[in-house]
C-alpha cells in the first residue's frame, strides 16, 4: 500500500516544520483517516489500540487550528484520566507547535502547585489536564473556556472507568455549543455511546487499526516458574534473553518497591514508579526511562500510562494483569510505531494459569508458552509475590456480592453487624458520593448493590460495607486513586451511629490534602 506522506496535508509551514523535526514522513494508518476529517472541522470518534499513533491524530490538526492570541484564550482543550498521560500529551502538543509563535500550551493535573498552573492559564491557548483539576481552575475562575473552538477526550473509557463521566458533561457543558468534539476510546461501552449521542454533532466513526495493530508487533508469551523462585526467575529470564531496557509491571506498589529492591540486590538498573512517589519524581523518573538513562523501570498500571519511551525490548507482567484492558495497555508499550516487541507474562501458581486463559478469551490474544529450562535449580528468594490478589477476589466475590434480590440499599439498612471504612479525602477536595463508588467498584470489584451509604466531609469521607467487603476494599485498593488523588481506606474509628449524618467526621488534615504516603512520598489535594 502507498504510503501517504505528512506533506500532502493542508498543514502550515510551521507544523509541517515540526513534525520534520521528530522525522515524522509517512502517516499511521490512524493518522492518516484522522486528520483530514480534524482539519475540516468534523467532529471524530477514534478507536485505536495503544502505539498506533493516536496522540499526534489529534495533537496536529489540533495545534494546527489552534491561534496565538493577546490575551491567551484557550482555543483547544485536551481532557486525560491521569496526569502521566496528560504530561505525555502536553509534550507532544509542544513538539508540533514548536515554531507556531505565540501558540502556549500548559499542563493542568493534581499533584502540581496550582500557583505555577495559574500563571501558566493565563497565557495559554492549548490546555491539557485532568477532569478534576480542569474542574477546580473553571470554579477558581482561572480556566475560561468562552473560546473553546476544540475539545479532545482521551482514553475516554478509562476515564468513565475511574468514575470521571459526570466531570466529563460538567465540563463539556461550559463549553461552547458549536466546539469541534473529538472523541478517542479503544472500546464503546454504552456510556461513551451516550456521550456521543448528547455531545457530538453527527461524528465521523474511524477505526485505524480494528484493534490489531498492538497483537499483530507484538510476541506474547508466558512462562510457568516456581511460586518461591519468581523474582530470580525474573532475573534469570532478561540474562538468558540479554534483556538490557524492560518495563516490568506488578499490581501493587508495595510489590513494585520489593521487587525493585531484589533486581538492585541482582546489580540491575532497576527504579520503581508509583503513586506514592512524589510528582516530581515521577517525573523524573519517566524522563530518564524516556531518555534511555534508566533502561529497567518497575511500575503499577496508573503510574505507568503516560509513558511513550522508544527501545522497550520486552514488558514483563510480574503479576497477571487485574483487567483484560490493562493487559493490552501494558503490552502496548512495545512494539510501537511499526517495531516488533515481545511480552512476557509470569505464571506462578495454577490460578493465575486460569486468570490468564480469561484475558486471552476477553482480548483475542495468543500467548506462547516459553519453557524457561534451569528455574527450578535457581534459590529461593526472599520475594514474597501478592501474585494478582485481586483478581483472585474477582474469581470469588464476597459472600454479601451474591445477594441481588430486593433493593439495592435494604441490606444495609438497620443492620448492625456493617462498618464503616474511611477514605482520606472529601469536599475540600471536590469529592462526590459517585467518585468514592466508581472507584471502588473499579479497583474492589465490588458491584454497586454492595456498597452502602457515603458520606463524604471535608478531608475525609466513610462508606458503609459490610465486614467482608470492608476487609476486601482494604486490602486490595492499595493502588488507587480517587478523581485523580492517590487515597488510603482504612477502618474507621468513629461508631457507626455517625454514618446516619451528614456532617463532617473525623480530624481535620489541615485543609490542604496533604498526608504522608507509605514510602515517603505525598498526596497532594488541590487547595
Amino acid at each position: 500500500m502507498e504510503e501517504k506522506l505528512f506533506s500532502t496535508l493542508n498543514l502550515s509551514e510551521e507544523v509541517l516544520r515540526a513534525i520534520a523535526d521528530v522525522e515524522y514522513t509517512s502517516m499511521t494508518p490512524i493518522q492518516e483517516k484522522i486528520i483530514p476529517v480534524v482539519l475540516e472541522g468534523k467532529d471524530v470518534i477514534g478507536q485505536s489500540s495503544t502505539g498506533t499513533g493516536k496522540t499526534a491524530a489529534f495533537a496536529i490538526p489540533a495545534v494546527e487550528k489552534t491561534e496565538p492570541t493577546e490575551e491567551g484564550r484557550v482555543q483547544t482543550l485536551v481532557l486525560a484520566p491521569t496526569r502521566e498521560l496528560a504530561i505525555q500529551i502536553t509534550d507532544e502538543m509542544r513538539k508540533f507547535a514548536k515554531y507556531k509563535e505565540g501558540v502556549k500550551t500548559v499542563a493542568a493535573y493534581g499533584g502540581q502547585t496550582i500557583m505555577i498552573q495559574i500563571r501558566g492559564l493565563k497565557k495559554a491557548e492549548i490546555v491539557v489536564g485532568t477532569p478534576g483539576r480542569i474542574i477546580d481552575h473553571i470554579k477558581r475562575g482561572t480556566l475560561k473556556l468562552d473560546h473553546i473552538k476544540t475539545v479532545i477526550l482521551d482514553e475516554a473509557d478509562e476515564m468513565l472507568d475511574m468514575g470521571f463521566v459526570d466531570d466529563i458533561k460538567y465540563i463539556l457543558r461550559c463549553c461552547p455549543e458549536d466546539r469541534q468534539t473529538l472523541l478517542f476510546s479503544a472500546t464503546m461501552p454504552t456510556e461513551i455511546m451516550r456521550l456521543t449521542q448528547r455531545f457530538q454533532k453527527d461524528p465521523v466513526h474511524v477505526k485505524g487499526d480494528d484493534g490489531k495493530t498492538a497483537f499483530e508487533l507484538i510476541t506474547q508469551y508466558y512462562c510457568e516458574v516456581p511460586q518461591k523462585k519468581k523474582a530470580n526467575a525474573v532475573v534469570f529470564l532478561m540474562d538468558k534473553l540479554s534483556i538490557q531496557r524492560a518495563l516490568i509491571f506488578c499490581n501493587t506498589k508495595n510489590m513494585v518497591d520489593v521487587l525493585t529492591e531484589h533486581l538492585v540486590e541482582k546489580e540491575l538498573a532497576a527504579v520503581a514508579l508509583h503513586g506514592d512517589m512524589k510528582q516530581s519524581t515521577r517525573s523524573h523518573v519517566m524522563k530518564e526511562f524516556k531518555a534511555g538513562n534508566v533502561n529497567i523501570l518497575v511500575a503499577t498500571d496508573v503510574a505507568a500510562r503516560g509513558i511513550d519511551a522508544s527501545g522497550v525490548q520486552a514488558i514483563i507482567n510480574y503479576d497477571i494483569p487485574q483487567d483484560a484492558e490493562y493487559y493490552v495497555h501494558r503490552i502496548g508499550r512495545t512494539g510501537r510505531a511499526g517495531n516488533y516487541g515481545a511480552s512476557y507474562t509470569i505464571i506462578a501458581n495454577r490460578g493465575e494459569f486460569f486468570n490468564l486463559c480469561d484475558i486471552e478469551d476477553k482480548t483475542g490474544a495468543h500467548l506462547i508458552p516459553y519453557e524457561l529450562e534451569g528455574t527450578e535449580a535457581l534459590p529461593d528468594d526472599k520475594v514474597r509475590a501478592t501474585n494478582n490478589a485481586k483478581a483472585s477476589y474477582r474469581q470469588t466475590p464476597s459472600s454479601s456480592s451474591k445477594k441481588s434480590s430486593g433493593p439495592s440499599t435494604s441490606k444495609f439498612k438497620d443492620n448492625p453487624k456493617n462498618v464503616l471504612v474511611s477514605v482520606d479525602v472529601g469536599a475540600e477536595h471536590d469529592i462526590r458520593p459517585s467518585h468514592i463508588s466508581g472507584a471502588i467498584m473499579k479497583y474492589a470489584r465490588l458491584k454497586k448493590q454492595d456498597i452502602g451509604k457515603i458520606t463524604v466531609g471535608q478531608t475525609e469521607s466513610y462508606v458503609e460495607l459490610s465486614p467482608e467487603d470492608a476487609r476486601h476494599v482494604m486490602r486490595s485498593m492499595t493502588d488507587a486513586t480517587v478523581n485523580d488523588f492517590v487515597v488510603v481506606f482504612r477502618a474507621a474509628e468513629e461508631p457507626r451511629a455517625k454514618s446516619s449524618g451528614n456532617g463532617n467526621y473525623g480530624k481535620k488534615s489541615g485543609g490542604h490534602g496533604y498526608s504522608k504516603g507509605r514510602n515517603g512520598g505525598y498526596r497532594k489535594g488541590r487547595k
